[in-house]
């Protein structure tokens, strides 16, 4: 005998595919109104400020339209220029040489080497730990009169050294050192599983045709690791461009503006001097920098691939 099998009437219920989508926008829609209420709009006013003059201790009313008078005085501002000059620097001097670290340790530690374990939680934990308590631990270690840094150079028979964070000359390099030591874990774990997805059978192989360790880093290892080196390079320039808290922490911009970056111009500049519009126009210059570097850097990867 032959089941009866009810049909559900048409019109009638969702069926499972719809219930599924309407359960997974329902889940969504939360990150999406944070998303919308604490970023899109806030950089949409961000873009129709940087055209305006606006003290906000002034309130609404006091909103003065200037139209590109704030762009056109960026570039005849020495601060933001010695800003934004400080900030490339700081990009391309802490990314590359972060990420040959984080390679060369990654090589390292993919080897049979005993308790890599333990290395990786201590290479790792001062990219989980508070930026603000590092920058004060790097601030007594700099101290240019007693600091233990300057002790041990004393100690060693160098008479004068250096100023660290004391100097214009070292005050910004300082802080490069801080921030290449501070991502070297988070880089050293991402290249670690790019080198675990890389095949035992390519070494193998290359082994049998007589290739000694150097042929088989440069012919197997490095165009393996392309894309992880390609997101590591676009994440890590991202963050370069956007460093704040060891610079307010450690130097507030000085001495003497020589390690002001642009985050810190436009955070004093905004809720110091309270010049909103100006400080807005600051913030769609560092967008569009960023925005600029990340499309031609996948323009490049596309065209290479």
């Amino acid at each position: 005998m032959t089941p009866v099998v009810k049909k559900q009437p048409k019109g009638k219920g969702l069926s499972l595919e719809s219930r599924e989508n309407i359960i997974g926008w329902a889940f969504l829609s939360l990150n999406f109104a944070g998303y919308i209420a604490f970023k899109l709009i806030p950089i949409l006013i961000a873009l129709v400020l940087s055209f305006c003059e606006w003290n906000f201790v002034s309130g609404w009313s006091g909103i003065k339209l200037v139209g590109l008078a704030n762009y056109k005085k960026l570039f005849t501002d020495p601060v933001f220029l010695i800003s934004m000059k400080n900030t490339i620097i700081y990009a391309f001097g802490t990314v590359p040489f972060a990420i040959f670290l984080a390679l060369i340790f990654g090589v390292f530690l993919n080897s049979h080497v005993y308790g890599k374990g333990i290395l990786r939680l201590i290479f790792y934990l001062p990219n989980i730990s508070s930026m603000v308590a590092i920058s004060v631990v790097w601030m007594v270690l700099f101290l240019p009169s007693y600091g233990p840094i300057n002790e041990l150079l004393r100690s060693i028979g160098i008479a004068n050294p250096p100023k660290w964070l004391n100097g214009s000359s070292t005050s910004l390099l300082t802080i490069m050192m801080l921030g290449i030591w501070q991502v070297l874990g988070y880089n050293i774990i991402i290249v670690l599983a790019g080198l675990q997805g890389i095949p035992a059978s390519l070494y193998e192989a290359a082994e049998i045709d007589g290739a000694n360790a150097r042929q088989k880093f440069f012919r197997i290892t490095i165009p393996s690791l392309s894309s992880t080196l390609f997101f590591l390079t676009m994440i890590s320039f991202i963050g370069s461009f956007q460093v704040f808290t060891p610079v307010q922490v450690m130097t507030e911009g000085g001495p003497g503006n020589s390690s002001s970056v642009i985050v810190y111009y436009i955070y004093t500049t905004a809720f110091k001097y309270n010049n909103i519009g100006y400080a807005s126009s600051m913030s769609w210059v560092l967008f569009l920098m960023v925005f600029t570097f990340a499309t031609v850097r996948m323009l490049i990867a596309k065209r290479n691939n």
